[in-house]
Parts: C-alpha cells; sequence; structure tokens
C-alpha cells in the first residue's frame, strides 16, 4: 500500500503571517487573536454587551485619545500621530474582487449543474452540508460558532503539525474503510439517477 505523501502545513496555509499566527510561530500574534476573540466573546456573550455600541464606544475612545495626541504634541512640539494613508489601494479592490468573482462563480456553476443539469448526486451533497450548517447553527448562536472556529484553528493546525505522521496514517486507515462504502452508495445513487440520453433518444 502506497503511503500518502506528506505535506507542509505551513505551507498548506499559505506560509505567510496568517500560517505564522495559527501554527504559533509568531506567538505575539497567536496570543493577540485568541485574548481578542476571548473579550469580544465575553463582551457580548456573558456581559450582555451591544455590538453597535461597542463599536461606538471604540470608535469614540480612539477619535478623543487621537484629538488629545495631536493637541499635546502641537504644545509639546512633539510628532503628530503616526496615522497611516487611510485609503484603500486599486490592487487591493482588484484582488478582493478576483477572490469574488472565483466564488461567486463557483456557486453559480453548483446551481447550473444542479438546476440546469439535474445533477442528482450533487444536489445530495449540497443539501446535506446544508443540513449538517443548520444543525450545528441550531446548537450554538453565531457569535459562539465564530469564537469555537477561532479556538479550533488556533488549536488543531498546530496539534496537526506536531502529530502529523500519526494522524495521516489514522486518516489513510479510516478512508481505506470507509471508500469502498463510499463508492457503493455512489453507484446506487448514480443507478437511480434517471439515463437523461435514453429519454433524449426516445423523444425524438
Amino acid at each position: 500500500m502506497v503511503e500518502p505523501k506528506q505535506i507542509s502545513v505551513h505551507h498548506a496555509l499559505g506560509a505567510g503571517i496568517v500560517a505564522d499566527v495559527l501554527l504559533w510561530k509568531n506567538w505575539r500574534g497567536g496570543v493577540a487573536v485568541l485574548s481578542s476573540a476571548t473579550t469580544l466573546w465575553y463582551l457580548f456573550e456573558r456581559a450582555g454587551y451591544n455590538f453597535l455600541s461597542f463599536v461606538a464606544n471604540v470608535i469614540l475612545l480612539l477619535v478623543v485619545i487621537l484629538f488629545l495626541w495631536a493637541k499635546a504634541a502641537n504644545l509639546l512640539n512633539r510628532p503628530l500621530p503616526p496615522l497611516p494613508d487611510l485609503e484603500i489601494s486599486e490592487e487591493t479592490i482588484g484582488k478582493l474582487a478576483d477572490e469574488l468573482q472565483i466564488w461567486i462563480n463557483q456557486a453559480l456553476s453548483v446551481a447550473h449543474d444542479i438546476a440546469i443539469e439535474r445533477n442528482l448526486l450533487l444536489c445530495l451533497q449540497v443539501v446535506g452540508v446544508l443540513l449538517t450548517i443548520s444543525y450545528i447553527g441550531s446548537l450554538f448562536n453565531f457569535l459562539t460558532l465564530i469564537y469555537i472556529c477561532v479556538l479550533l484553528s488556533l488549536s488543531l493546525p498546530v496539534l496537526y503539525d506536531k502529530y502529523q505522521d500519526r494522524v495521516d496514517e489514522k486518516i489513510h486507515v479510516v478512508h481505506g474503510v470507509a471508500h469502498p462504502h463510499y463508492q457503493k452508495i455512489h453507484n446506487i445513487v448514480l443507478s437511480i439517477i434517471p439515463n437523461r440520453a435514453k429519454k433524449e433518444k426516445k423523444v425524438q
């Protein structure tokens, strides 16, 4: 049996700042993300803080700090607050538009295959995914679900990176056991799907 090729977790996550944070190579970034997510979850979920009030108060605090800093700098002949250029470049907008176009085209392609091509197997897969998401969403509210996703994203990649050999071995065994069953179900579903080519021939 051929062993699966091992991949680099850091490379799979993009080998950038996000990968460094998720794998705790940049531990300050990881601590900042974890503490920020925990603080926001506590404020909105446990303390009952309102999101709109929170945003308004944060912006108010920043405005007051910047105003007082600018006034003090003017009186004491100190440099003004180091604010970056608060504008979005056309290059950034272009990248976001390209990424959004890819996602929209994929969604439209799936919708086309279901509605026009009448792909029953794809329809069942989409229904299964949506039912799973709906079930998970019924267990937690949206904010708690996001917080759980943050915790998982800060723990699962680093654990997988540490125990990659053992996890890959178990996944390979599970895949070998589950794949024949999936293939049987796949063939049964395909046998249920009416052969559209035969129907078209009969019509002709």
